[in-house]
Order: structure tokens, then C-alpha cells, then sequence
């Protein structure tokens, strides 16, 4: 679709009868390019605000949740302005309603400009830049359009008529560019005392971007991000919903932070008295564990996934913890000092 875009760009459109392909085409890369770059940011990024507690090397949203309406607001005008221009005919377009349609495409290409300063990135989000290019592409050969069927209607009047100074100043193709960057001031004036009896600010339009974490124009520092060991089953379900998996610290496995729960503690404190006592075992059980825990465990991205596979362990759980009592001295220290990162609580200590 970028090929043809930037093809459709520089050959001479067909003024008579511009075939209905390139239209559709020109829609299904702005709507299709919106699923994709979705598809992209679901990738690594999560539909949350800047001050929620995100894992591992997930990314808050670059657009500020409550000032949503605002954005979707400009690129709908935008799109109604595209689509104006594009389907009525220019004979049939009042001059005052032409300037308007191109001021709405200026509104939506300025707002892609923030996004593409925003979302700008040596990561896997340089891909983001494709759908804005492909707006561009459209918008300009959208208004080149405009200005051939223009001049084609002018070289086939027979004389010049007379007009005012405001008919000849709107009626000059090469003003409308220019008078529609002026005229977007106004509309998206109007636009935003509407939004405003809907609940949003006035300043929403700045704070889309700058009430946000993680990107280029934020300005909100976040809680810093859990590593959450997604090898293992038991250390996923603990990123579950903290009503049901029921977190009790911050723990460390393998150098980094994680969310320590107690089915996690018993499951190590287990493993470590397997160790203890039947090496050899324990070599076999940990060997299997890997196989097969390490494939469940990476495909569980949801608390809701995470919830059930905590409930799916809890007669393992049970199970651990009848062979910790019936095998360790002090089982609930065993449990307690599992890993450590904050104080063992006194009440656990019987040594």
C-alpha cells in the first residue's frame, strides 16, 4: 500500500474520471493502518496510564487514557475532511466548505507529527512510522487533486469573470493551501469547546502526550517495572489478580525483582528439601519441570491466565507443604527465608 501511495503521489491524476480503486484503496490503508499499529503497540505496550505497575519491559500507553475522546475527535474530522474533499466534486464544493475540509486534514496531520515525535524509537516502534507516512501521502495527493481539478475548471472558462476581492482571494487555488492552515485555529477552537461540554479540559490536547510515561513528550515518572520470571509456572501465577493470588513481598530470583507469594514460597522450599535429601531426584524432577514448564509458563501474558494456573497448582501446593511437615523440623522458616528480600517476619523464626 506504501508503494502505491507514494506511486499514486507522482503520476498526473486522471481529472476526468478517477477510477473508484485508488478511493478504496486510499480507505482501507487509513482504516487497516490503524489495526496494525495497534497490533504492533499490543506487542510490548499496555492500555494503562503512567502511574500503574507494569512487568518486565512493558510500556504504559502514549496517549493519556482520559484525553482519548479529544485525539479520536481530531481524527474522525480529519477523516470526514478527507473523505469531503475526495467523494463530492469540486463543482459542487462552496469554496468557504473546501478550505474547511483541507483545515480538518491539517489538524490530522499535525496530531500524527506529535505522534510520530512521541512514538519515535531505535526499538521495534520505528514500524509506527509507516501508517503516519501513508496518512501523508494521502493528505497531499488529496489537496494535488484538489488544485488540478481547480485549475482544469479555470482553463476551461471562456473569460475571466469579475469578482470581489474575497471571491478572488478564495477562488485563487494557490490561496486555499494556506487560508486552510489558518482556518484550522478556528475549527479546532470549536472543537474543543464542544469536547469541553463532554468532560474534557481545554489543555487535553497537550496533555494526551505529556501525561504519560515512557515515551518522548512524557512528562510522568512511573512506578519502575517488576521482572516477573515467566520461565516457571508458579512465578507467573503470582502476577495474577492480587485478590486471589494474594502477594505477601518483593522477592529475588536470578538477580532481578519479582512478586513472592506464598504457593510460590512452598513450591521452593520443597524443591530446596528435595535437594537436600534425594539429589539425584531432584536433578529428574527439576530436568522435567523445565521441559514442560517453560512452554505453559511463556504463553501466559493475562492475570486472568495467571489466576487459573494458580488454582490449577493449589493441590500441588498442598501437597508440598503436608512433605514439608512431615520432613523439615521448621517448615515454616523453610518457607519464610524463600526469596529473600525483605526481613523474615520474627513470628516465623523458631530457632
Amino acid at each position: 500500500m506504501t508503494i502505491e501511495n507514494i506511486i499514486f503521489l507522482i503520476i498526473k491524476p486522471e481529472l476526468d474520471k478517477e477510477p473508484i480503486g485508488i478511493k478504496i484503496l486510499e480507505i482501507a490503508g487509513i482504516l487497516i493502518g490503524v489495526f496494525y499499529s495497534a497490533l504492533l503497540l499490543s506487542n510490548k505496550v499496555v492500555f494503562v496510564d503512567w502511574n500503574v505497575q507494569l512487568y518486565n519491559t512493558q510500556r504504559h500507553t502514549p496517549i493519556a487514557i482520559d484525553t482519548l475522546p479529544t485525539i479520536i475527535t481530531i481524527a474522525v474530522i480529519a477523516f470526514i475532511g478527507y473523505l469531503y474533499l475526495r467523494f463530492v466534486p469540486l463543482q459542487k464544493q462552496p469554496p468557504l466548505a473546501t478550505v474547511f475540509g483541507m483545515a480538518a486534514m491539517y489538524l490530522g496531520v499535525a496530531a500524527l507529527v506529535i505522534w510520530c515525535i512521541q512514538t519515535f524509537d531505535k526499538s521495534d516502534f520505528f514500524l509506527l512510522f509507516l501508517y503516519p507516512f501513508n496518512c501523508f501521502l494521502v493528505a497531499a495527493r488529496t489537496i494535488r487533486y484538489i488544485v488540478y481539478q481547480k485549475l482544469k475548471i479555470i482553463s476551461e472558462q471562456d473569460e475571466a469573470p469579475k469578482y470581489g476581492r474575497l471571491s478572488k482571494l478564495m477562488d485563487n487555488i494557490y490561496n486555499l493551501p494556506w487560508l486552510a492552515l489558518f482556518a484550522a485555529i478556528p475549527l479546532l477552537g470549536i472543537m474543543i469547546a464542544v469536547l469541553a461540554l463532554f468532560g474534557q479540559e481545554p489543555n487535553s490536547i497537550i496533555k494526551a502526550w505529556t501525561q504519560t510515561a515512557d515515551w518522548n513528550l512524557s512528562q510522568k515518572i512511573p512506578p519502575p517495572n517488576i521482572i516477573k520470571d515467566e520461565h516457571y509456572l508458579c512465578t507467573v501465577a503470582a502476577g495474577g489478580h492480587r485478590s486471589i493470588v494474594r502477594p505477601l513481598r518483593m522477592g529475588r530470583r536470578h538477580g532481578h525483582e519479582v512478586i513472592v507469594n506464598r504457593q510460590l514460597c512452598i513450591a521452593n522450599a520443597f524443591e530446596q528439601l528435595l535437594e537436600e535429601r534425594t539429589p539425584k531426584f531432584h536433578r529428574f524432577v527439576r530436568n522435567l519441570y523445565d521441559k514442560l514448564g517453560y512452554p505453559i509458563a511463556k504463553h501466559i501474558h493475562s492475570p486472568y491466565v495467571a489466576d487459573i494456573i494458580y488454582f490449577i497448582m493449589k493441590p500441588l501446593e498442598w501437597i508440598f507443604l503436608i512433605v514439608l511437615y512431615l520432613f523439615d523440623i521448621n517448615p515454616e522458616n523453610r518457607i519464610a527465608v524463600q526469596y529473600p528480600h525483605s526481613k523474615v517476619p520474627v513470628d516465623k523464626i523458631n530457632v
